[in-house]
C-alpha cells in the first residue's frame, strides 16, 4: 500500500509538471506497466483530479482544470517562492491579500518540512515589507480583466480621470500593467482610435464583456519600454532627457523604474528620460542623483537649476550671502 501511495504522488507530480503525457512515457517513468498506470489514473479521478485522456499514438493523459482546486504538489524550491510570496504580500497593491496570505500561509506552514520551514523563516526574518499608499485593486476585478485579455474580448468600463471626468469605455484589452505601485490596463480604446493606459483603480467595469475581437499589432515588440516610458514621462507637463555620466546599470540603481526611464549609450554613459508637472521637482531629483549630467531638454530646466545652484549656495554660506 505505501508503495502504491508513493507511485500515486510520484504520477501527480508528473501529470502537474507537464501539459500532456504519453501513457508509455508516464509508464516508464514510474517503471511500471501502462495497465498499471491506468489503474492510478482512475485512482486520482477517485480522488477528484480531473484527468483527461488524450488522442494520438498509444493515447495519453493530461491535468485539466476541475470545479474544485484538488491537492497540489510541490517541490522544495516551488514551496519556498509560494511561502515568501504569501508573506510578503501584505505590501501589495491588492485588496483584500493580506488576510487571504495569511489563511494560505497558515495551511502551507502546517505541512513544510522543518528544512524548508527553517528556509523560509530565515528569509523572512531578514525582509521588511513596506506597504504601498494609495488605492489598491480588488482581486476579482484583476481576475475579470486579465479574463478578458485571455479571451480577447471587449471590455467596456466607467472611467474617472485625473480632472475627475467622468467617461464610458469601450476598449481592446491587451496587457495588464503593474509598476510596483500601480495596476494599468493596456488597451485599444475604441472609441479615441488609439492606444491608451487607464488606472484600473479608477474603473468600474460593465457586465457582461462584449464580443471576441482579432486582436491588432501592438504598437512596438519592446512593450515593457513603451509602458515605461508612458508611465514616466509622457502624462507629465515637463519631460526631460539627460545625459548621466555613468553607465545605465548604476543609474538605474538610483533611479527607480517608476521615475524615469534608462537607455544605455555606451559603457560610462545613458540616457535619462524623466517626466514632472514642475520644473522644481525636476531639478531636485537630477541634483540628487549623485551623476554628473547634461540637460538636452527642455531648456527650461536649465534656468531652474542654476536658480537651485544660487539658493542652495546661499544656504551653504549665508555669511557670504549677507555680504
Amino acid at each position: 500500500m505505501l508503495e502504491t501511495s508513493a507511485r500515486l504522488l510520484r504520477l501527480l507530480a508528473l501529470l502537474q509538471d507537464r501539459r500532456a503525457w504519453p501513457g508509455k512515457g508516464l509508464a516508464d517513468r514510474l517503471g511500471v506497466s501502462p495497465r498499471t498506470v491506468r489503474r492510478d489514473i482512475d485512482k486520482l479521478r477517485l480522488l477528484g483530479y480531473p484527468i483527461h485522456a488524450v488522442g494520438g499514438v498509444g493515447g495519453g493523459y493530461e491535468l485539466a482544470a476541475g470545479a474544485s482546486l484538488p491537492p497540489l504538489l510541490l517541490d522544495d524550491e516551488e514551496a519556498v517562492a509560494v511561502a515568501v510570496g504569501l508573506r510578503t504580500a501584505v505590501g501589495g497593491a491588492v485588496t483584500g491579500i493580506a488576510e487571504t496570505s495569511v489563511r494560505a500561509l497558515a495551511k502551507l506552514d502546517q505541512v513544510l518540512p522543518s528544512r524548508l520551514r527553517h528556509q523560509v523563516n530565515t528569509l523572512s526574518s531578514a525582509l521588511i515589507t513596506i506597504p504601498m499608499p494609495g488605492p489598491t485593486v480588488g482581486p476579482s476585478t484583476l481576475t475579470a480583466i486579465a479574463s478578458t485579455v485571455r479571451d480577447k474580448e471587449r471590455l467596456r468600463f466607467d472611467y474617472l480621470s485625473h480632472d475627475g471626468t467622468e467617461s464610458v469605455r469601450d476598449t481592446e484589452p491587451y496587457r495588464l500593467v503593474h509598476n510596483g505601485r500601480r495596476w494599468y490596463l493596456f488597451a485599444w480604446d475604441t472609441g479615441r482610435e488609439d492606444w491608451r493606459r487607464f488606472r484600473v483603480d479608477r474603473m468600474t467595469l460593465r457586465i457582461p464583456t462584449g464580443p471576441r475581437f482579432t486582436p491588432r499589432p501592438l504598437p512596438t515588440e519592446d512593450l515593457a519600454d513603451y509602458l515605461a516610458k508612458g508611465l514616466t514621462t509622457d502624462p507629465h507637463r515637463y519631460r526631460a532627457v539627460l545625459t548621466m555620466h555613468g553607465s545605465a546599470a548604476d543609474v538605474a540603481e538610483e533611479v527607480p523604474p517608476t521615475l524615469g526611464v534608462v537607455e544605455p549609450v555606451d559603457d560610462d554613459t545613458c540616457l535619462l528620460r524623466i517626466g514632472s508637472d514642475s520644473l522644481d521637482h525636476l531639478a531636485v531629483w537630477v541634483a540628487a542623483f549623485g551623476f554628473e549630467f547634461e540637460v538636452n531638454e527642455p531648456v527650461e530646466l536649465i534656468e531652474r537649476l542654476r536658480t537651485l545652484t544660487g539658493r542652495l549656495q546661499r544656504a551653504a554660506w549665508p555669511q557670504e550671502a549677507v555680504r
